[in-house]
């Protein structure tokens, strides 16, 4: 082994270990990234890099969609879009026996429509659903863990923030990876759906049926969820159309989830200025990751570790399909440590190269004939199962960010019941990660109808 590659796997061990006494990520790919250029080409190099490397990094227009989504969400969370999303769900479904939780997951598709982060997602309904699932006597388990598990549709219902930046890493179209998504994204929230009704069919007692609501409740719940209806096809209609790119739709989003607040009398000026203070913390957070990812990519293909990966995994001999499942699984192993925004930076510049070496039999017809797809169509189709992946770490112990949220909601449910209750959901995660797998076109057919 050479001394640059064994340089480069001491660097991500040490990454490793910094992350897991609790550094956070972006001090510690800088610090790494740092550090490496500098042994590798001095100090002098890395000076000059970074005089010009956040500018060049935080001056890409796609970027700018980032802080827009994100004030976006701070915004509907605190209008009551998420209370409208509920009540509505919970007049539909609510009368079923899991209806509630039903109700939830519902909105949480709903509610990630309109926010794009999963944590936002999930604490924000948590705080909606979590009185009603209580209210009906829902057990702890089913209750929590059908919340934590709907909060991870946010991370692929579009718009999502870490599709956007898996887009940007990969150099794909924006708009393309949210017309994938569409398809996987519903798919969750029926198999989730699915997924309660075998619950609470197997243990009746988890999950009973609430009431039905009067025709009165039933129309005012429905007209209430209309604002959410409008902004979903203002802002990803416009997309999908062709009418906007992301940002100017998410600059409209902005607009009509503010202008809803002011007209409903829901967003006061306190609101105005904690929704600012929250966009500007997280905006510079995700930042302050890209610098420490770049820093980090341009270490690791100075020192060729990601080229080595690649040719060494080509020359071993192994199925392409083979390396891909194994790829998902090393996602799934990492998101039991680590948030999915920072594994989708550290880890796609790696693996990216290898299924790119790859292509060529990716994906093996009935008959057994290979065929390679176009790098296009492999970027969404890897884009859309490693985002999958990436949301089971959000449920997954012993991190789970969504279940740790959940629990400091229901403090009267042990986080042992919460990841019970969280494990029939995996389950379903890992069914549409097998059928994607089986079937591309379920991911490439509707951007490739749109964009035809």
């Amino acid at each position: 082994m050479t001394e640059p590659i064994t340089l480069g796997i001491t660097a991500l061990v040490v990454l490793v270990a910094l992350i897991a006494l609790r550094m956070p990520i972006a001090y510690a790919m800088i610090l790494i990234g740092g550090v490496g250029i500098s042994i590798l080409n001095g100090p002098a190099l890395l000076l000059s890099q970074l005089k010009t490397l956040a500018y060049g990094q935080f001056a890409i227009y796609d970027l700018s969609v980032v802080p827009m989504f994100i004030l976006m969400g701070a915004i509907a969370s605190k209008t009551g879009l998420s209370q409208s999303l509920f009540r509505a769900a919970n007049a539909w479904l609510g009368w079923m026996r899991g209806g509630t939780a039903m109700a939830a997951i519902a909105a949480c598709a709903g509610f990630g429509s309109v926010c794009g982060s999963s944590l936002a997602t999930a604490s924000t309904m948590g705080k909606v659903a979590l009185p009603e699932l209580r209210r009906y006597n829902y057990s702890g388990a089913l209750a929590t863990g059908s919340l934590a598990a709907g909060g991870v549709l946010g991370i692929l219902i579009p718009p999502s923030i870490v599709l956007v930046i898996y887009a940007i890493i990969v150099e794909a179209n924006i708009v393309t990876m949210f017309m994938a998504a569409l398809i996987p994204g519903l798919m969750a929230v029926v198999l989730f759906m699915l997924t309660i009704a075998v619950y609470v069919a197997v243990r009746p007692e988890a999950g009973p049926a609430g009431g039905s609501k009067d025709r009165r409740e039933f129309i005012e719940a429905s007209i209430g969820v209309i604002p959410v209806l409008v902004i979903f096809g203002l802002v990803l209609g416009g997309i999908y159309a062709g009418f906007y790119n992301p940002t100017p739709a998410a600059a409209i989003g902005v607009f009509l989830v503010f202008m809803f607040g002011i007209i409903q009398r829901r967003l006061g000026l306190k609101d105005i200025k904690d929704v600012l203070k929250e966009t500007a913390g997280t905006s510079g957070m995700i930042y302050l990751i890209l610098l420490g990812a770049e820093l980090m990519k341009i270490f690791m293909s100075r020192i060729g570790l990601p080229q080595e990966t690649a040719s060494w995994i080509a020359g071993a001999g192994f199925e392409p399909m083979t390396v891909m499942v194994c790829l998902l699984f090393a996602l799934i192993i990492l998101g039991c440590f680590m948030d999915s925004l920072s594994m989708i930076l550290l880890v796609i510049p790696f693996f990216w190269p290898v299924l790119v070496d790859l292509n060529g039999g990716i994906y093996q017809e009935a008959d057994g004939a290979g065929f390679a797809m176009s790098t296009e169509d492999l970027k969404i189709w890897f884009g859309i199962l490693a985002l999958i992946v990436v949301e089971l770490g959000l449920i997954t112990p012993p991190v789970g960010m969504n279940v740790f949220v959940i629990s400091a909601m229901a403090r009267d449910t042990p986080m042992i019941e919460t990841f019970k209750g969280v494990m029939p959901f995996f389950g379903a995660e890992l069914v549409r990660v097998v059928v994607l797998l089986a079937f591309p076109a379920l991911t490439l057919w509707l951007p490739r109808i749109l964009s035809g």
